[in-house]
């Protein structure tokens, strides 16, 4: 799959959650029905019994990273999911409290890591408990709230920023014409190697949203079991 080049206009960013982008968006999605509703069942019932199993360790894990540094427990970041919706997206929080005041922790080169990934290798705002919980993918768990509320799906692209929309170019809608997930082709691939400047981040994630199957889900979701029995998480 031919990307394109990164011209998507702030026409783009400003119709966030506009009835515009939307129908956009819903004439990219090629996935039939059955698929679909098998999909929202499987997230509805998976996210439950989630949150029902992991309930009390992640209070008891709440009030650790309580304790362990200031700030509230459970992060949230507006993100943009199907149909260019915008949705809080939440997290343990892995990071110092005052993290996004990046210009405090980040030196020259990190800041442009930053500005081109929104990711930073050897990030110094990640604390040594949020190391750990990013290693073993613990922070994701609140996610499954997100899952459980239809606003992204236990697979699929990851959730995007505002910021990062214009990695996608026009192929923007073809990304956000299905649920973005906690897991995916990203995801249990060569995660940070992927990166929207080489490319290959945008090839796979727009590559599960044109072929998005059963057949494809199922083998994203024990793909990621194998990741994160092998550490291979993100920065």
């Amino acid at each position: 799959m031919e990307v394109t080049a990164f011209p998507v206009t702030k026409n783009i960013v400003d119709e966030i959650d506009t009835p515009e982008l939307a129908e956009a968006c819903r004439a990219q999605d090629t996935r039939n029905l059955g698929y679909r509703a098998f999909k929202r069942a499987f997230d509805i019932v998976f996210s439950l019994i989630v949150i029902a199993v992991a309930l009390v360790p992640c209070i008891l894990l709440a009030i650790v990273i309580a304790v362990d540094t200031k700030g509230f427990p459970i992060y949230s970041q507006e993100r943009i999911g199907r149909l260019g919706k915008s949705l809080p997206f939440y997290k343990f929080r892995t990071m110092v409290a005052d993290a996004d005041d990046v210009e405090k922790y980040l030196n020259r080169e990190q800041l442009e890591e930053w500005r081109l990934e929104h990711k930073v290798t050897n990030d110094p705002r990640i604390t040594r408990l949020g190391s750990v919980l990013r290693k073993t993918s613990l922070d994701e768990i609140p996610q499954f709230v997100n899952v459980l509320l239809g606003q992204i799906s236990v697979i699929g692209p990851r959730a995007i920023t505002r910021e990062e929309l214009p990695n996608f170019g026009s192929d923007v809608y073809k990304l956000l014409s299905v649920p973005q997930g906690i897991t995916g082709a990203w995801q249990v691939g060569p995660r940070n190697e992927a990166t929207f400047q080489n490319g290959q981040r945008q090839l796979a994630e727009l590559g599960y949203a044109e072929h998005a199957s059963l057949k494809v889900d199922v083998e994203i979701f024990l793909a990621t079991f194998g990741v994160m029995f092998k550490n291979k998480t993100g920065r």
